[in-house]
């Protein structure tokens, strides 16, 4: 974790454009003495970390990423066999992982992530049918349907069946009745019920509960040799990780890390969802051409079509999907025109977001009015709002609502338009 933090504070201080000289007067510190912390010469210290913060603006980041660094011998749970099952025990038991209290969720998904990426090898094989596949194939069916669920109603509900599932599929592996290729489905399908109850928590607004859950989701994985779990589960931490100030970049590193290690077993499918996943991580790091070559990578991909062996878990990977994120991206990095027009083309795609994803469809009805809105277009900016509020009004997702809160803000600025009003008052 020193030499991210190291790697970290560097790439912040470029990033500003302040001169060497500039930067170490403001800082209060010597320009050779930091060289030195930055190069892993000298010691980081709090005093450091906390006037890079000050001087860079980076509201803590930094002291929050010391302090959530492991001070010299301290004891954390193994990612091994026995430490995994103790830490999804105590997740299922409403324990923390680890008994750390991690200050930055963002800090601890990097941990997470590299951690799992040293104790999972890569080119694992998914796990094969086992000779007793009813009970376990009935598990993979309600986890199905829980996936289904989120898409149509939210995270609510989601959350607390979710950790049923995680609960029950924990106690069948410490139950010892199941072995070799059954046992290690029992782990994958915890990493996947604990994705679930990750993802509904971050949905839901609770990013230290998700983070721990990520964790959880990621040690299941390495136990099974499943990858594709687990890079699935880094797909979502992602999400997490730019969804948070200053976090850009560590979702990028949590995909490119998915993308190493699946690189040999992964479908065209699971492929366009990684680039397309890195190119929305890479638009809120501003980086604009790295994301055109991101989102051309996921269009290729799905150019290769479906395939016999997709996971089911990727269900709604699609070219309508892929064409929201690149409108969300294109919004993002200031081109309202290009959001509309990948917005525009993802409905040509027959995206089903009404039906389907009414959750994740709300979502993106309120940035496309916020594309029609940066374009001075008040009334199609209203019915989009309309449309993302319809949407919204049949699901528990305090994402979706924070989305569409934000609009609002940003139509208040507008109530000379009786269309914009009508629709505060009462939209």
């Amino acid at each position: 974790m020193p030499d991210q933090l190291r790697e970290d504070m560097r790439d912040r201080r470029r990033a500003s454009g302040l001169p060497w000289s500039t930067f170490a007067r403001e800082a209060g510190f010597a320009a050779p003495y930091l060289r030195n912390v930055e190069n892993g010469n000298r010691k980081i210290t709090p005093e450091v970390v906390a006037a890079y913060d000050r001087v860079l603006h980076t509201g803590g980041t930094f002291a929050a990423e010391l302090a959530a660094t492991p001070a010299a011998g301290a004891k954390e749970t193994a990612w091994n066999r026995d430490g995994g099952i103790a830490v999804l025990t105590d997740l299922v038991n409403g324990s923390n992982v680890d008994r750390r209290s991690f200050l930055t969720s963002g800090i601890a998904l990097s941990l997470s992530a590299a951690n799992w990426e040293k104790a999972i090898p890569t080119g694992s094989p998914l796990p094969s049918p086992s000779d007793d596949p009813a009970q376990l194939a009935r598990i993979e069916g309600r986890l199905d349907d829980l996936r289904r669920l989120d898409d149509e109603l939210g995270s609510g509900e989601v959350h607390r069946l979710a950790r049923g599932e995680l609960h029950y599929t924990v106690t069948l592996i410490k139950t010892g009745r199941y072995s070799g290729t059954s046992l290690d489905r029992l782990f994958s399908m915890a990493a996947e019920a604990a994705r679930q109850v990750a993802w509904s928590a971050f949905d839901q607004g609770r990013p230290g509960t998700a983070q721990r859950y990520f964790d959880g989701s990621l040690r299941a994985s390495a136990i099974a040799g499943d990858p594709l779990s687990g890079a699935y589960a880094l797909s979502f931490a992602a999400i997490q990780c730019y969804s948070t100030p200053h976090q850009a970049q560590r979702a990028v590193s949590l995909l490119e890390t998915a993308r190493e290690k699946v690189k040999h077993t992964a479908t065209p499918r699971m492929e366009a969802m990684l680039a397309a996943r890195t190119a929305r991580a890479l638009s809120k790091a501003g980086e604009g051409k790295a994301c055109a070559r991101q989102l051309a990578i996921a269009r290729a991909a799905l150019d290769r079509g479906v395939h016999d062996d997709d996971p089911k878990t990727l269900y709604w990977v699609d070219y309508g999907e892929i064409e929201m994120i690149a409108g969300s991206s294109a919004l993002q990095l200031g081109d309202p025109d290009e959001a509309l027009r990948c917005f525009e083309a993802a409905m040509g795609a027959a995206y089903p977001g009404d039906d389907e994803y009414p959750r994740s469809h709300a979502i993106y009805l309120a940035r496309a009015a916020e594309a029609h809105l940066a374009r001075h277009d008040l009334d199609a900016a209203v019915a989009s709002a309309w449309h993302a509020a319809r949407c919204l009004g049949v699901v528990d997702s305090a994402r979706s609502a924070s989305e569409l809160a934000s609009l609002r803000s940003l139509l208040a600025a507008h109530t000379g338009h009786r269309g914009v009003r009508e629709f505060l008052e009462i939209g």
